[in-house]
């Protein structure tokens, strides 16, 4: 099980940082791929809803998605248009999608595969869009993405599926009753290794989804498209991370990619915001860097062990530039591919990396 082997990493790589055996990495940035996308001013699409051409992916691409299919990677990113104001989160997103042989190195459809439309949805989306996905492989072969509804106002954590990452459904947003207009958003369905790639896992009988930024908290489905969130015994839904002073995360925590299953536990890798006061002194103010947290195996609520170090910073000039100056390598995508592991992340909310672990 070389997958499952490579999940407990005992020594780091030479150059690269030494993490506990639970861990996913260390990674490393390939030398000569990154950005691995960035915006084209060239491509234009039909927006449904605005019934003319607008340039989709002109301003920034950015918090990405990754899948492994047909021998494949697949990414899923966020690209924003160049209307609005000039301001982060006051353009249009929609979803891209690459594909690639190496993982490194991508070639683009032109137009966007997920978007705004005029649809059940479009009091949710528009004029926002649709940001920051997550993508898991479910039962027989179905794609389920959660990403972020936005119509600059409130987000919403919204489900989707697909059986070709091209074509999708919409079935709105993953909570309903009270938490339905309470504003969330950053969801991560747990997977597990199996066939040689990540796929849903169940526990317990149930699927299993990390959400929220600020706290971390849990919620489980029976299906990977209708999910309730755990709740106390007072009926408020259980945080299971939460900011830590003098730390990295000393802001807040977001979720990352969906979480992996293996022996040690749920490994959840995370996103961590710094706060320049009570932070952690060597990043910027409003920094985003890498977290990882174990959680137990059998009681998805239950933390083990969480790194005091970010395991992933900002560090090239392009992850410290673009629309989020602060420094921002924000991580979405997580696949096994070719024997080793891929991780891409947001560049300062304006273009896609890739980084790797190197091969046993």
């Amino acid at each position: 099980m070389r997958l499952l082997r490579s999940l407990l990493v005992t020594v780091g790589l030479l150059g690269a940082q030494t993490l506990p055996e639970w861990c996913i990495g260390p990674f490393v940035r390939p030398e000569g791929v990154n950005p691995a996308i960035s915006p084209r001013k060239e491509s234009t699409f039909i927006c449904p809803l605005r019934k003319a051409a607008v340039h989709w992916e002109a301003l920034h691409t950015f918090n990405p998605a990754a899948v492994a299919r047909d021998g494949k990677v697949w990414v899923l990113y966020r690209a924003e248009d160049d209307t609005g104001a000039m301001t982060i989160g006051m353009h249009t997103s929609r979803l891209g999608l690459a594909e690639s042989a190496d993982g490194l190195r991508f070639t683009r459809r032109a137009e966007p595969v997920f978007y705004p439309d005029d649809d059940s949805q479009t009091s949710r989306e528009w004029e926002g869009g649709v940001e920051d996905p997550r993508v898991v492989e479910g039962p027989g072969g179905t794609y389920y993405l959660t990403y972020t509804q936005w119509n600059r106002k409130i987000t919403s954590i919204g489900i989707a599926t697909s059986k070709d990452l091209v074509h999708w459904t919409k079935h709105g947003p993953a909570f309903r009753g009270k938490y339905l207009e309470a504003g969330h958003k950053s969801a991560g369905i747990v997977t597990k290794p199996e066939g040689g790639r990540l796929r849903a896992a169940k526990i317990k009988g149930s699927y299993w989804m990390y959400w929220g930024e600020v706290n971390v908290r849990l919620a489980r489905s029976a299906d990977l498209i209708h999910w309730e969130p755990v709740e106390d015994g007072e009926g408020r839904a259980v945080k299971v991370l939460a900011r830590r002073e003098g730390r990295f995360d000393s802001s807040f925590p977001e979720v990352g990619p969906p979480p992996v299953l293996t022996s040690r536990g749920i490994v959840v890798i995370y996103n961590g915001r710094n706060d320049g006061r009570r932070g952690d002194k060597s990043l910027g103010d409003g920094a985003y860097s890498g977290g990882q947290a174990l959680f137990a195996a059998d009681d998805p609520a239950r933390l083990i062990s969480r790194l005091d170090e970010p395991f992933f910073r900002p560090e090239l000039p392009f992850e410290k530039s673009g629309q989020y100056k602060e420094g921002t390598t924000f991580l979405e995508g997580l696949v096994w591919f070719g024997g080793r592991w891929l991780l891409y992340y947001g560049c300062a909310d304006s273009l896609v990396g890739v980084a790797e672990t190197r091969k046993p």
